[in-house]
């Protein structure tokens, strides 16, 4: 246990400070904003949380436990879903919450459902558009003292995340027929591209996979290969291929291994890093990190709502909390950081106190004082 929880903190540590870690180099602001926030390991640093819909509470709730418990100096800024449609962001995340995030310059988010075709604008899209998150970087790793079909995965998925498919721009030509746009541009084609570049090189990644369907979608999907291609001639050193997209599904369920870092439009993203969470034993364990270019971190916990479980204490908040570990390594908070993340590691390789999805009986309030108690 001991030699599992020791590789479980190199490994999973040096991920996610490395996912931040190319945030910050590849921003400014994003740096400078870091270095204010950190001049005094004692100065309570002001975040926002967005606790969220459905469990989204419950395990929000378990961050800020854990979080106390390790003498973390934050201060959250809660916001929460509105119940009326804010006019001026046109969904029910009000504009006070949006520039609470602009203000702070980090913050940790739940899972938000957003009705489906009520014709409003998705909670998630509204903060990724608004706030200018135009990368989602999710690592998927093996966690030492959890078993699944596969042992040494090791990937990180970067999704574009302010267009394609998801632009939201929808409209009824006819009775019986709708069309929606995907939308791909140039620019955000190669901030994205250039930002899986970076970090495959500053990191010690060796590939980059562009993931696509040019062969149907030659325009889009074209354009963004081209803007992929031309990124890559500028870092020699780094492998570039280009995977099919339903290709790229079979290979990760055959062999996962034979991937490393996997840049795609959005919505090619939203599926294949759901696919990568189910190599490592699922959503509840999988950290995620959005990041824009004017310095704006958001870490989220990337699984749904779960509404047939919310309040019945039996929510899995690890997600929550490794994304809560994300986001304090952006802030240098390194210390706590590494003592909630080996607390969380030791808990589940122990066994002993599991959530019902990772094979155990625990209750949301067990598992997250198991984690306290190995603080």
């Amino acid at each position: 246990m001991t030699m599992a929880a020791t590789f479980a903190k190199r490994l999973i540590g040096s991920r996610s400070s490395q996912i931040l870690g190319a945030a910050n180099s590849t921003s400014s602001t994003a740096t400078s904003v870091a270095r204010a926030f950190c001049s005094s390991s004692t100065t309570p640093i002001t975040a926002t949380m967005f606790p969220g819909d459905g469990i989204g509470p419950e395990i929000a709730e378990s961050v800020k436990q854990v979080f106390t418990t390790a003498g973390v100096p934050i201060n959250w800024e809660e916001h929460y879903v509105s119940t009326e449609i804010d006019p001026r962001t046109q969904s029910f995340l009000t504009w006070e919450s949006l520039e609470s995030v602009r203000r702070n310059k980090v913050g940790l988010k739940g899972p938000m459902a957003t009705p489906i075709g009520k014709g409003h604008r998705s909670l998630n899209l509204t903060l990724r558009k608004e706030l200018n998150l135009y990368a989602n970087v999710r690592p998927c790793y093996s966690l030492p003292g959890y078993k699944t079909r596969y042992d040494d995965v090791n990937l990180i998925t970067i999704r574009e995340n302010t267009e394609g498919e998801y632009s939201g721009l929808e409209h009824q030509v006819v009775r019986g027929v709708v069309e929606s746009l995907k939308i791909i541009t140039r620019q955000a084609s190669l901030r994205v591209a250039e930002y899986a570049f970076h970090y495959a090189k500053t990191h010690g990644r060796e590939r980059v996979s562009a993931i696509h369907k040019a062969n149907i979608m030659q325009k889009t999907d074209g354009l963004f290969l081209k803007c992929c291609r031309e990124v890559a001639e500028k870092y020699p050193e780094v492998k570039y291929e280009e995977v099919v997209i339903d290709n790229c599904c079979m290979m990760l369920v055959k062999n996962p291994a034979l991937f490393d870092v996997l840049v795609m439009p959005n919505l090619y993203g939203d599926i294949i890093s759901d696919l990568c969470a189910g190599l490592v034993g699922g959503l509840g364990l999988t950290p995620s990190c959005n990041i824009g270019e004017d310095g704006v971190a958001l870490a989220e916990a990337v699984h749904g709502s779960a509404p047939d479980i919310a309040g019945k204490n039996l929510a899995n908040p690890t997600a929550l909390l490794l994304s809560g570990v994300m986001m304090l390594r952006h802030l240098k908070l390194n210390e706590q950081a590494e003592q909630i993340h080996s607390a969380i590691i030791n808990t589940i390789a122990e066994g002993k106190y599991r959530t019902a999805d990772l094979g155990g009986s625990s209750t949301t309030t067990d598992f997250t004082k198991a984690i306290c108690d190995h603080l």
